[in-house]
């Protein structure tokens, strides 16, 4: 596909305790890069459990217990994710004490660091804290340390998180893209009219660039 002067908008709806969010993306990271596209990404909040308590929940028996799924299926599961994460560069480190958190703060936190410029550092830098290193990402401190390490100041980020700024404004977005028919994640929404839910893979993404590419403005 040829590049042109008109940057493709990019909305992605999605949360950072969803594994297939980030292969999602990585995917069609890798479709952007190999067809040359110019684009622009947007970020918008997802909770997969917004009524998750503030202590979290062990996520194998909350997947247990949210799907009716058994161990053997769990695990086959894992295992198909962490492939999936292997074929684009991301590392899945499951374990019996990996743990499902409250993500309503993260997202505070990455809306405010959009008005930084660095959203989408630190929405990379919470996908490896959870999957990858397995840090607590409802804990307010952890929270901090991640901004900080994207460039952030880490004494801000402990403020916005402390006074929940922005609490109003995640509630607002996360029930607009509800009413919008956004029920699950990780949903792309190309130029504002084309939506494509869940992690397509690098071929597919490719074609959805190529068609999008030949359609009229």
């Amino acid at each position: 596909m040829k590049n042109t002067n008109t940057l493709l908008r990019i909305d992605i709806v999605s949360d950072v305790v969803c594994p297939w969010c980030v292969v999602g993306y990585r995917q069609l990271a890798a479709a952007l890069e190999q067809s040359n596209t110019d684009h622009e990404i947007h970020w918008h909040p997802f909770e997969l459990n917004p009524k998750m308590p503030k202590e979290g929940q062990n996520m194998r028996e909350h997947i247990m217990e949210k799907y009716g799924s058994s161990k053997a299926e769990s695990d086959a599961s894992r295992a198909r994710i962490t492939e999936a994460g292997n074929e684009v560069g991301f590392q899945f480190h499951f374990n019996d004490d990996t743990w499902m958190h409250n993500t309503f703060n993260a997202h505070q936190l990455l809306h405010w660091a959009e008005k930084q410029c660095h959203r989408h550092e630190l929405k990379q830098a919470l996908f490896a804290a959870h999957f990858t290193d397995n840090r607590d990402i409802s804990d307010n401190a952890v929270l901090a340390d991640i901004a900080a390490d994207v460039g952030l100041d880490r004494s801000e980020a402990l403020a916005v998180l402390a006074d929940q700024r922005f609490a109003r404004e995640i509630r607002a977005e996360e029930q607009h893209w509800q009413q919008q028919g956004i029920q699950s994640v990780p949903a792309m929404i190309f130029n504002e009219r084309h939506l494509v839910s869940g992690a397509q893979g690098v071929d597919n993404y490719l074609n959805i660039l190529g068609q999008l590419a030949h359609m009229p403005d």
